[in-house]
């Protein structure tokens, strides 16, 4: 029952997806494209540091490094297909240049733990972007163009809100199942006690690994499409702190570690930020700020948290009276 009950709300699900830009405009088109793009990087996000306890500061890394990837494929080697199919070599190359990076680095900065990864992350973020916007090769000072591939007569807005609605239900496909495989047991066991697990025969290296270069993968898959999306990036552009921040904060407000947390957090600070508090552009980040800590300090187990907490005290109280 319970799982006839979720096909039939994904498929509900599907169906608003697919006939909502028909009835809202542009510009909550575009809210809904930055929706889908936040909450997907949150859940790829949320694999290594949810899952495992690794909290990375400078997953945008490999936004900016997806970007310029797909835009100097086009660019050396020049599209291959044609219409909206010439964007899959590209985004399929940038996927593989960030977890082929990301298994690079990953031995000597996983040695890392707490602080000292997240603020390791952070510095290789800030050194990739600086090589790329100071090298004159990748033109990360002047900024590339990546143009857009729409199918003829569809909005450039329509169709990346396809594009992303469908990266954000590719990435959570693979967060369920890693979730409930070996590989995300292994995970949690490392999050909850690292020394533990490796006594107890866990090969938490390996499992690390694997979760880092999944995750890198994946957000250079959506750095790429985002390339494609805005048309002209720089360094700043797509090398941006935020990304990486918004990833956490996304994740925190509605669950660490949890499958749906954060695209429940994503939902509603967007819903904050991008509708209730468009017409505050003065006070804007002040308000926002404020909410996120009054949020993180009332709910500090997210969104979803609480709600298990509320729900799990109702089953204590009825089971009491019941007995």
């Amino acid at each position: 029952m319970n799982r006839s009950l979720a096909l039939l709300l994904g498929l509900a699900a599907i169906v608003v997806i697919a006939v909502l830009p028909v009835w809202i405009g542009p510009f909550y088109t575009r809210v809904a494209q930055l929706f889908f793009f936040s909450a997907a990087l949150a859940i790829a996000w949320n694999i290594l540091g949810g899952f495992s306890g690794y909290w990375s500061f400078g997953h945008t890394v490999f936004i900016g490094m997806g970007a310029f990837a797909a835009a100097h494929f086009v660019t050396q080697i020049g599209p291959i297909g044609s219409g909206p199919f010439s964007m899959v070599l590209p985004i399929l190359f940038a996927g593989l240049l960030c977890g082929l990076f990301a298994l690079v680095i990953a031995y000597p900065i996983l040695r890392l733990r707490g602080i000292y990864f997240a603020i390791a992350m952070l510095g290789v973020g800030q050194v990739i972007g600086e090589l790329v916007n100071n090298i004159r090769w990748f033109q990360g000072g002047v900024g590339v163009f990546l143009a857009a591939p729409a199918p003829g007569g569809m909005p450039p807005e329509d169709f990346f809100y396809y594009i992303f609605a469908a990266l954000l239900v590719a990435c959570l496909i693979i967060s369920v199942v890693v979730r409930n495989s070996r590989f995300g047991y292994a995970l949690l066991a490392v999050r909850e006690d690292e020394d533990t697990a490796m006594m107890l025969g866990v090969a938490t290296e390996r499992y690390k690994i694997l979760a880092f270069v999944l995750s890198a993968t994946l957000v250079g898959i959506l750095g790429a499409v985002y390339g494609y999306s805005v048309g002209y990036f720089t360094t700043y552009t797509v090398f941006r702190l935020d990304f990486s921040l918004n990833m956490i904060v996304f994740c925190l407000i509605g669950g660490i570690g949890t499958l749906f947390g954060p695209v429940i957090g994503t939902a509603v600070m967007l819903f904050l930020t991008q509708v209730l508090l468009s017409r505050f552009l003065d006070i804007h980040l002040l308000i926002t700020g404020a909410l996120v800590v009054a949020i993180i300090l009332l709910v500090p187990g997210g969104i979803l948290g609480a709600l298990k907490q509320k729900f799990a005290g109702r089953a204590a109280v009825r089971k009491s009276v019941e007995a």
